[in-house]
């Protein structure tokens, strides 16, 4: 790809901060214009980076027109479907830009590195929960920078290890923890894609309604892997040599904790005081925050003048450096809302009526789709967005909407635990050395069917209970 000119880099910051702009206007009432305008921003934002993404990014482009292109002759209602999808993408944009906000503040924070190196140094007695926790609490804040951070330090300290059997054992116990941690996240936090796409894609559903099936679902997860951990630990040729004592102790955990904290308590109040949902709040607050964290940082050391310079660093540098992610997450959203329709029209041609099944037996189906499409390149955005607006409706089904959303988020973290094209076995598979498709297939095999059943069987028992 040839090399990002300052101009492209600083329109992709500045269209993208339009974009978030759009995006709470619309969210907040403040103006019902903005719903119809934020598809200009999204085109542009688009053509701009696309000739400095990757060809598979492109190629979701490409996707996207094409699928225009064919609502505009098959589908009557096309001109809501592509508002539809334009706004998928900018939410998507917006979210998404928010997030990095965090991201960009933990990264230089020496107590986030300190808490990092604590973790990945823990003896092998309780390594595997130490890090299933760090994948936790990092991925709350850093998203998939917390695979980035604590798999670069755990692979750094696994280097120290001089018998080459016992090092390749330990990156991999050490990185799976991190990825099953990190993806146990998804189905509950309120700063993930699963719950946040899900819910805006089901009517009636929200964050606070999904929250606590989704958190058993990411307790199931996480419990599945610190067993199957325990039950295979691999039968090592020599003894394990002793180990040395972790730098610090468990304090240093607590500034992240604190911060977390500080976040759900603000997000819980802001709700509370003002009704707005939850995913338009994390849009505000995160930002803030983010800043807030910066000034702190930086205090002493003209605070001011330093958050002045990283916040004009992350909108014209920092932001753009994740154009390929952008393009890719708000096609796949695009992608998703405007082929629904085609594929409605197509089974509708064909008698398939969803709703003649059972509601459990749809449930079942949904936790299996979108890992299995996903082993052949479907992104779980792009999957959700697809198949959420096909479901039948909640009431027509006789269940809740939330029981929908966590069947999405089952089906949603199965994918990213083991399709081959997900960043979360993209990134294990390189600290690891070994392929995506290897990671997803050979180390997380078997943990993605054993979850697959136990999920599928508590979609269906909460849909029935609750």
């Amino acid at each position: 790809m040839p090399p990002v000119p300052a101009p492209v880099s600083r329109s992709i910051g500045v269209l993208s901060l339009v974009i978030g702009v759009l995006v709470l206007g619309r969210e907040l009432h403040l103006w019902e214009s903005a719903a119809r305008l934020v598809f200009i921003p999204v085109i542009l934002v688009v053509l701009v980076a696309v000739p400095y993404v990757s060809r598979s990014r492109r190629l979701f482009v490409t996707a996207a027109v094409a699928l225009s292109g064919a609502n505009l002759v098959w589908n009557q209602d096309w001109q809501a479907t592509l508002a539809a999808g334009f706004g998928a993408a900018s939410f998507i944009g917006a979210f998404f830009s928010a997030l990095t906000t965090l991201k960009s503040a933990a990264e230089t924070s020496p107590a986030i590195r300190r808490c990092g190196r604590f973790l990945a140094q823990q003896p092998p007695g309780r390594r595997y929960l130490a890090l299933t926790l760090g994948g936790q609490l990092f991925g709350l804040l850093l998203n998939y920078g917390a695979i980035s951070l604590l798999g670069s330090m755990s692979v750094s300290n696994a280097a120290l290890e001089p018998n080459e059997e016992i090092r390749r054992h330990r990156v991999r116990r050490m990185l799976l923890a991190i990825q099953r941690g990190f993806i146990s996240i998804l189905p509950w936090s309120p700063l993930s894609f699963a719950i946040a796409i899900s819910t805006t894609l089901i009517p009636g559903a929200s964050w606070a309604q999904s929250a606590l099936p989704g958190l058993v679902n990411g307790t199931l997860l996480a419990g599945v892997g610190w067993m199957l951990d325990t039950i295979f630990k691999p039968k090592l040729s020599s003894p394990l040599p002793p180990r040395q004592k972790p730098e610090g102790n468990w304090f240093a955990v607590m500034p992240l904790l604190l911060l977390l904290l500080l976040l759900v308590g603000l997000l819980a109040g802001a709700y509370l005081v003002t009704g707005i949902r939850v995913l338009a709040l994390v849009m505000i607050i995160v930002p803030l925050l983010s800043m807030v964290w910066v000034f702190v940082q930086n205090f002493g050391h003209q605070p001011l003048r330093q958050l002045a310079r990283r916040v004009n660093g992350y909108l014209m540098v920092e932001l753009p450096a994740f154009r390929g992610e952008m393009v890719l997450l708000m096609m796949a959203g695009f992608l998703g809302t405007v082929a629904s329709p085609l594929l409605g029209a197509l089974m509708s041609a064909l008698h398939i009526d969803l709703g003649v099944l059972p509601a459990w037996l749809i449930l079942v189906v949904i936790v299996w789709f979108i890992p299995t499409v996903g082993q052949f390149g479907m992104n779980p955005i792009l999957a959700t967005s697809l198949i959420a607006p096909l479901i039948p409706g909640a009431a027509q089904l006789g269940i809740a909407p939330t029981a929908i959303v966590t069947a999405l988020t089952a089906g949603w973290i199965l994918s990213g635990v083991s399709s081959p094209f997900t960043a979360t076995t993209l990134l294990v598979g390189n600290f690891g050395g070994v392929s995506s498709m290897h990671v997803g297939q050979r180390w997380n095999g078997l943990y993605t069917i054993l979850c697959a059943i136990i999920l599928s069987a508590w979609v269906v028992v909460y849909a029935i209970a609750f």
